[in-house]
Formats: structure tokens, sequence, C-alpha cells
């Protein structure tokens, strides 16, 4: 692996490279870890990589790797830089045949996750989306009982993500995380939906199996003085007939992260909360609630849980292990291609490029929505 970003004054790259070294397949080979030179030297320096391949730019990095020889080049670019930084590195290690892992929201804008999916179609290298969240067992329990029909006819899903890390004016408070994300140069048409909205979408779309294919949508900005939204409401319709509503909020003051998801059929419900991510409660209609816990002993989860459980029963398993089921299923997968074998189903589920640019999308028409001045009826007496 060779890291774009993430560098010491850097929040997430610590948070890839931890996931990435959990299951011993992945090696940090070399790095561009920062857009300033001697941030970059040190940065490759505390994490003892080689001065050969610590490089002071992407450009430098991509390039000088695709000249060394197979066996000594890295298999894949993995890119923790903002938003706006997202695309052209990417674009780059795929035109010099590396594959890549991105952080969300893929890219700044649709037109260029779109530009992604279309040079991956053509070279036929594998993109990874780090969407944490479906990495965590019980969130693919939930869906593998929703895809085997468990639940009966999907009618209606709840999904939220409150936090509160932006009550206050903290981008003009020195909050570096905070600044990039408020400002529209950096962040995109949405703040709170390409931060966190983003992701409560793809959880729906993830568990459900079912594309939104329809929004009603309001963004607020909350606090004075912010120029961009940070908070937000949008109700939803799926292909599957089910209907939908998602909150995102970043100013609801005392929240952490805490993402919560229901889901609802004809027989039963379920639901997950980050903030208890072993336990997937299933409401049934006729019955008495059911607690089905992760553990990589029990025999009533799906092939799909157990596969990314890596304790037994009891253990907790939190957001270091979710985002190591992303890099881990992403390395199995690259490495049967580089065997020429065939990944699993189980090796195989995780975001692609399909999801990142459905998640540019669900940004872009959130946003078109909530500017829209056909969505609301007066209310009559």
């Amino acid at each position: 692996m060779g890291m774009i970003g993430g560098g010491q004054d850097a929040f997430i790259g610590a948070i890839h490279r931890l996931a990435a070294n959990m299951d011993g397949l992945i090696e940090l080979s070399c790095g561009a870890l920062s857009i300033n030179p001697e941030t970059a030297i040190a940065s490759g320096r505390a994490l003892f990589l080689p001065e050969s391949r610590t490089y002071t730019s992407y450009e430098e990095m991509i390039k000088s790797e695709a000249a060394l020889p197979s066996e000594e080049r890295i298999d894949f670019v993995t890119i923790v830089t903002p938003n706006f930084a997202h695309f052209a590195p990417a674009m780059m290690a795929l035109e010099h045949g590396f594959n890549v892992v991105i952080e969300k929201p893929i890219t700044f804008s649709l037109e260029e996750a779109k530009l992604l999916q279309d040079k991956v179609n053509e070279t036929g290298l594998t993109l990874c989306l780090t969407h944490t969240y479906s990495g965590y067992p019980m969130v693919k329990q939930a869906k593998a009982m929703v895809k085997d029909g468990k639940l009966g006819k999907i009618r209606k899903v709840w999904v939220e993500y409150p936090q509160g890390w932006l009550s206050r004016l903290s981008e003009r408070e020195g909050n570096a995380q905070a600044a990039w994300r408020t400002d529209p140069k950096k962040s995109g048409k949405s703040s709170v939906m390409g931060d966190i909205g983003t992701h409560a979408a793809h959880l729906a779309e993830y568990i459900t199996g079912s594309p939104i294919t329809a929004v009603c949508a309001e963004l607020n900005t909350l606090v004075d003085g912010r120029i961009m939204d940070d908070d937000g409401a949008v109700l939803l319709k799926f292909e599957n007939g089910a209907k939908g509503v998602l909150m995102a909020s970043q100013v609801a003051a005392g929240e952490e992260n805490a993402l919560k998801i229901r889901v609802y059929g004809e027989n039963g419900g379920l639901e997950w909360l980050q903030h208890d991510p072993n336990t997937l409660l299933v409401k049934w209609l006729t019955e008495p609630t059911q607690i089905l816990r992760a553990g990589s002993n029990y025999s009533h989860l799906s092939s799909f849980a157990t596969h990314n459980c890596r304790t037994p029963g009891g253990h907790p398993e939190g957001y270091l292990e979710a985002f190591a089921n992303i890099y881990r299923n992403f390395a199995l997968t690259l490495q049967c291609k580089l065997q020429g074998t065939e990944p699993s189903r189980e090796m195989l589920d995780f975001p692609t490029v399909v999801d990142g640019v459905r998640g540019m999308a669900f940004i872009d028409n959130v946003v078109a929505s909530s500017e829209s001045d056909l969505k609301w009826t007066p209310f009559v007496v």
C-alpha cells in the first residue's frame, strides 16, 4: 500500500493504517503523506518508511512506484485527503495501473465520480470506498436477513446520524477538521450530507438492497455565521416501494456519532446502533423481540456476518474492526485477482466506485430538492 495524505498533521490516516494492518495482509510501503514537504518527510520517518519511498507529492509517488519492477512496486494506493483532493490522485493512480482505496465521499463532484467510474470500467482495476459502517458484522447480518426475506416485503426505513461537534463556530476557532468541512471550496455542495448524510444513505441502501429513487429534502444552517449546511432531513422513496426518513445533523449538541437504522417489513423489523455495534435487535410482529449478537462462534449468523467477526461472542468489535473488514475484503479480493482465482461473495462485500457515484448523486439530489420551491404544500385548514 502507498498512502496519499494522512501524515502527522492529519486524523484519518492513522485510522486507515491501523485498519489496513490489522490482518497482516497489507504493508505500508511508501507514502506522500502531506502537501508540506517537511511534514511529509517527518511523517515517513515516524512510520519507518525508507527515505527513497517517502515522497513529497502524490505525482512523484505514483510515477516513481510505476517505474519500479512489478515485484517491488505497490499494489494499491489509499487516498485519505480532504474531499477536494480525492479525484486527481485517484485518476492518476488508475491511469498508472494501481488499484485504489479512497475516503468517502469519493470526489468533490458527481462529474468527477463518473469519470473515475469510467476509468475503473476501462482498466478493470478495483476501487474500494471506505463506507466504514457497512463493515460491521451485525450490519451484514441485517442485510442478509432482509435479502433472505426474513422480514417479508420491506415497507419503512428510518436512518439517523446525529453529531454535536459543530454546535459552535469551531471552524473559526482553529479546528482544522471543521474548517475544511464547512468550506464549499473544499467540502463540496453540502457539508452535513457530504460528511455524514452519505453514510446514512449508503447504510439504508446497503441493508435494504434497494436504491433510493426519490428524495424530498430540507437543508439548514443553524449556527450563526456558518456558510454551509450543518443539519438536514430527507424523505426517501426506494425502488422496492419502501418509504424512508433520513436525518443528519452536526449540531445535535451532546451527541457523538449516534448512527442508528431501523428497517421494517411485513413480518418484523431490525434495529442497529453504532453505539452498541455487536447487537442487532429483531422485532417480530408475532414473537418476542430477538437479540442477536456478533461472535465468530455463533452458528445462527449468516456467512457474511461470521466472515467479518474476529473474536468469540462477548468480545467487543468496534469501529476499527469494521474499518479493517473493508480493507481485508478488498485485500483478499485483490489477492485473488493477482493470483488468477475467483474471490468469494463474502470477499467482494465492500463498497465500490458504484457506491461512490451513488453517494455523490445523493448529495446533488438532496441539495436540488432543498433549493426547490415545489416541495412544500401549504397547510390548509
